[in-house]
């Protein structure tokens, strides 16, 4: 079971790696292509890539130190690595997003904007054919693993995309004598940046204070609850460890059960929760007689 968790860690880094690939190149020529026709929307969807090259960076690296073994410093393993690099790409996406935002604002108001020439509308529409692209072989490769990070990053793919039709559609309209339109597409992709790196944080965050989902505690409660020999459940928690979950329950049984009976139970518990999903890394089982 560790070692398949550890492999599917392995499989997901060539997600990581497409994604540097292809956020490199379109950064690069966003960038470009942004400076020469002078379009601000498009060298804000540039410096959009640019983070997203350092939060797919943070994935890979996150991927790489959770597959290493649990050690004397890290009795549990090392899975929440790669929930802290996310955090840290958070921050770094935040600070970009910043930045754009002020970039633009004060574009439009210090006036004299030219429509950019539609050359920028090209690389957009190619940019965005590219990510979706991206998006569907990352979506696919975190369906296989069951990876939540690798599929993170498929949806910030897909974000991408859109954020690129979007510059698309201001750089267009700015041909129609809206110059204005295109850095107000630039404020509007500022935003999403900012919106995107709050999400990846407000995650982070909450499964580093070991935060986790009700509904599935209670379709846990319902798994044990279904196992013969457990009279109720006193109590049940759960916590994230990257992609994994560790479960702590604690079964009510008929005091007069004998000992290996009661074992029995507690291990027909762990075996049901780890059947029930391949994010379920380990279970503790512990139990108290009931009149």
């Amino acid at each position: 079971m560790e070692q398949q968790k550890y492999d599917q860690l392995k499989i997901g880094e060539r997600g990581a790696l497409i994604s540097i690939v292809a956020y490199i190149i379109l950064s690069s020529l966003k960038l470009a292509i942004g400076y020469w026709t002078g379009s601000e929307a498009l060298q804000a969807d540039g410096l959009n890539n640019a983070t997203d090259i350092a939060a797919s960076i943070a994935v890979l690296i996150g991927l790489r130190l959770a597959r290493k073994p649990a050690d004397d410093d890290h009795p549990y393993g090392h899975w929440k690595s790669e929930t802290i690099s996310s955090m840290l790409a958070s921050f770094i996406m935040m600070v970009v997003g910043l930045q754009v935002l002020y970039q633009s604002i004060t574009s439009i108001f210090q006036g004299g904007e030219k429509s950019p020439d539609l050359l920028a509308a090209w690389v957009g529409i190619f940019a965005a054919v590219v990510m979706y692209g991206v998006y569907r072989y990352n979506k696919k490769l975190a369906t296989q693993i069951n990876s939540q990070a690798v599929m993170a990053a498929a949806k910030d793919n897909l974000s991408d995309a859109f954020v690129s039709m979007g510059t698309v559609v201001g750089i267009i309209g700015s041909q129609f004598h809206l110059a204005w339109l295109d850095p107000l597409t630039a404020i509007i992709v500022g935003i999403i940046i900012c919106k995107t790196a709050w999400e990846i944080f407000r995650e982070a965050s909450h499964h580093l204070s070991d935060g986790f989902n009700e509904e599935t505690i209670l379709s846990f409660k319902e798994i044990v609850m279904k196992v013969q020999g457990v009279e109720d459940v006193r109590d049940i928690r759960a916590r994230n460890y990257g992609s994994n979950a560790v479960v702590d329950v604690t079964l009510l049984i008929k005091a007069d059960m004998e000992f290996q009976e009661a074992h029995n139970v507690a291990t027909r518990v762990e075996t049901e929760l780890k059947n029930s999903s391949n994010d379920v890394y380990e279970v503790h089982v512990h139990y108290e007689p009931i009149e």
